[in-house]
């Protein structure tokens, strides 16, 4: 097996194992809504075997950026729909990831009110709000009620992604927002069923799990998880037997798959406790996607020594919208401009050549 193998997620058939990483790129300009643009974007990468969305908000509260899209409103579905059609013509496959950022907000965001959070921990450094550069806030901890609130929101975002026409949805519980804020001790200090040990910090996550198997089936339904990651002030005491717990409880749920973001070179350079994916390989006996500064070398050299299933490409698919082609041909690779990449209009966007 390699890059180019047929790959079985749920019921559908992936023609390859190249999958294109969820990305945030800001161009949902007018209330949050995907539109033409993003659906010529998209479907220029139809030939990965599968497309992973940029996240994408499950509730007002769970927006953190400028001109990022939803998928609570009866407008944000129409928008999606235009994607998930243009990447159905191309012959693709297309999974929406469903998100909420918790702290990672602001007021200015959200009307006056605070971020919310499993605990009032604070973000170091500031953010980039409307109202430009402004220090992260300390958030409110949420209440057991809203907590049970937010997972029927995930839920209801999954059934409305499939109105939307999409082939599955990808939790977003990675990168320091509101799953991972729970999952991890640096960010999760509650004394009640949703603090202190492993299994109860990871009871939100299995809440949403399992809300969203309910409401679009797990066949449709993955993961994305970052155990060494440190984006946004992440830390974890004890990460190799948290996310070893979590693999090994996932594999309760039959899941389209589970999506890991190895550790990144600074992950390391923060001092991350890094999990090696090995060890989560051992534990997860389901499908296995792995993102991280792969190339196809790597990429080829981690499926063959069974280490994944599938590889996920983020900025390479930027400016490569034709990656797996590429790949294939060993064809030169063009160079993303990051000046470009949370930008509101088609260049560095949908104006990147093939070959």
């Amino acid at each position: 097996m390699n890059l180019f193998s047929e790959l079985t997620l749920g019921k559908n058939i992936l023609k390859n194992r190249i999958i294109m990483a969820p990305m945030t790129r800001c161009r949902a300009v007018e209330n949050n809504c995907a539109n033409d643009l993003m659906a010529t974007y998209y479907a220029q990468r139809a030939s990965a075997g599968l497309i992973i969305t940029e996240a994408t908000q499950i509730s007002p509260l769970g927006v953190g950026y400028r001109y990022t899209p939803g998928i609570y409103s009866v407008a944000q579905i129409e928008g999606w729909k235009k994607v998930t059609t243009a990447v159905h013509e191309k012959g693709g496959l297309i999974y929406l990831q469903l998100w909420h950022v918790g702290r990672v907000s602001h007021s200015s965001f959200l009307e006056g009110k605070l971020p919310v959070a499993p605990s009032a921990v604070r973000i170091d450094g500031k953010h980039y709000t409307p109202e430009g550069m402004q220090p992260f806030e300390t958030p409110r901890a949420l209440e057991v009620e809203e907590i049970k609130e937010i997972v029927k929101e995930y839920a209801q975002g999954a059934a409305n992604a499939i109105e939307a026409g999409f082939d599955g949805v990808e939790i977003h519980g990675a990168n320091g927002y509101l799953i991972d804020q729970f999952i991890k001790d640096g960010t999760n200090k509650r004394t009640d069923e949703y603090g202190g040990s492993i299994e109860n910090r990871s009871r939100f996550l299995f809440e949403v799990v399992s809300a969203i198997c309910d409401a679009i089936g797990c066949e449709k339904t993955a993961l994305r998880l970052s155990p060494s990651g440190t984006f946004n002030s992440m830390t974890d005491t004890n990460p190799d037997e948290d996310f070893k717990y979590i693999c090994k409880k996932l594999n309760d749920n039959d899941l389209a798959y589970l999506h890991i973001i190895d550790a990144l070179e600074e992950d390391i350079e923060h001092g991350a406790n890094v999990v090696k994916l090995q060890v989560l390989r051992n534990a997860y006996k389901g499908v296995l996607i792995t993102n991280g500064e792969y190339d196809k070398a790597k990429g080829n050299e981690a499926i063959e020594n069974n280490l994944a299933d599938g590889i996920a490409y983020g900025t390479l698919y930027i400016a490569n919208p034709d990656l797996p082609k590429r790949f294939e041909n060993d064809a030169p690779l063009a160079t993303a401009d990051p000046h470009t990449f949370y930008t509101q209009d088609e260049k560095g966007y949908t104006d990147y050549e093939t070959i």
